[in-house]
């Protein structure tokens, strides 16, 4: 395999703690709230519960994917501000789709070198708001025209390089490393399972931050906030984790004729936003909640991106000296069952160390906040079970890869 890409080692960076809001499903409790509202509803909540003054924070990077507000350009700017950091702190927005939530750790990091002290990084997606758009009228309907509008959503699954949707790119992977429909519906039966379980078990508890009506003020400034839809005055935990049995998947019909791929072995589309206060490992007052230590992004054929994570892992080890064996956990994102399965195969990798509590199957993908979603649930999963080392990653629309090399501060022998 080759070991082509961009290979970052970091000497004290560590992730002071993160959280995210649940995972609501489309149409659901987060559909008509602002990504950046839910951004400056994490940005404050990290800050509270890592015990640090917003004013201690020096950088800002934010990431969303759609435009899904009128005011999307101000979305770093004002999640920073409003999460109370100093108006002299400039902010910037981040984007490598679903790796969005990993570049902007890699960023922090990389900004730490440059004298950057705490960086205080939030992804943010509402789904549920992606728009209708039209690209083509801005001088106006020519009689007869037929101006067209599409639903943003739907389109930016597809990829109009090799003239394929996300669905058929991880049809490919299941026909070039030969996996059958039933193989890669019971991947899906059991991403399920674990997610219910882990939720039962109050696995996700300290890294979720319930939602409620809030109001954020900003002295001198327009007041935000976050109302939800009548009769809903709370929302604590991810909607789309439900009881699935392997019969109820394999009746589903595959979504292109010959694939393997259903819309219940493709994950959830969901909103919600995550955030990380990244810092020096020697300045933290207290244990932090991981340690970077290093990552790599490579680019992958655009037809078969699905399998981007794999080179970034091979690179990502060889780079770093370790091999899979010294991986306590992996996280990898479950944009479709047939590309995780793919990306497994390829490494020969130890299935009882992926994505144990479940993954986006499950628990939903909203695109750029996974990545931190997937770092901080690694996390405690190496404190939980005393391992050291875990690697966070995905496949990136478009043909890429990524991947974060982390460790437990807390690990002994």
């Amino acid at each position: 395999m080759s070991s082509a890409g961009q290979y970052s080692a970091f000497v004290d960076v560590a992730i002071f703690d993160a959280v995210r809001t649940p995972w609501v499903d489309l149409g659901g409790a987060l559909a008509q709230v602002s990504p950046i509202d839910l951004g400056i509803k994490v940005g404050r909540e990290v800050l509270a519960r890592a015990g640090i003054d917003p004013l201690a924070v020096d950088s800002v990077l934010a990431g969303s994917m759609a435009q899904a507000s009128f005011d999307a350009y101000l979305l770093p700017r004002h999640i920073g501000l409003y999460s109370g950091v100093a108006q002299t702190v400039p902010a910037l927005g981040v984007q490598r789709i679903c790796a969005t939530g990993f570049e902007l750790l890699r960023q922090a990091a990389e900004q730490l070198r440059d004298g950057v002290q705490l960086a205080l990084c939030v992804a943010s997606e509402s789904m549920s708001r992606n728009p209708i758009a039209a690209y083509t009228h801005r001088d106006g309907f020519r009689l007869g025209g037929g101006v067209q509008f599409k639903d943003f959503l739907w389109e930016a699954l597809y990829d109009p390089a090799p003239g394929l949707d996300m669905i058929a790119t991880a049809d490919n992977l299941a026909r070039r490393y030969d996996l059958c429909r039933e193989a890669v519906d019971r991947y899906a039966c059991d991403s399920h399972q674990r997610a219910l379980q882990a939720q039962r078990e109050g696995a996700w508890c300290e890294e979720i931050v319930p939602i409620d009506n809030q109001v954020f003020e900003l002295e001198g400034y327009q007041p935000r906030g976050i109302k939800l839809p009548r009769r809903t005055s709370l929302v604590t935990q991810d909607s789309h984790p439900r009881p699935t049995d392997f019969s109820a998947l394999s009746r589903l019909r595959a979504l292109h004729v010959g694939g393997v791929q259903t819309a219940g072995n493709s994950c959830a589309v969901v909103d919600g936003a995550a955030a990380a206060l990244v810092g020096r490992g020697s300045a933290c007052t207290r244990r932090p909640l991981a340690r970077l230590l290093a990552s790599a992004v490579v680019g992958v054929a655009p037809e078969f991106m699905g399998i981007g994570p794999a080179p970034a892992i091979h690179l990502l080890l060889q780079r770093s000296g370790l091999s899979l064996d010294d991986i306590g956990r992996f996280e990898i994102n479950e944009a479709q069952a047939a590309q995780v399965l793919a990306v497994a195969q390829e490494l020969e990798l130890d299935q009882t160390r992926l994505n144990v509590q479940g993954g986006s199957l499950a628990v939903g993908h909203p695109l750029a906040a996974t990545g931190l979603r997937l770092v901080m649930t690694l996390a405690r999963q190496l404190r939980q079970h005393n391992l050291r080392y875990g690697i966070a990653a995905a496949c990136v629309g478009g043909g890429q890869g990524m991947a974060l090399l982390i460790e437990n501060p807390t690990y002994h022998n």
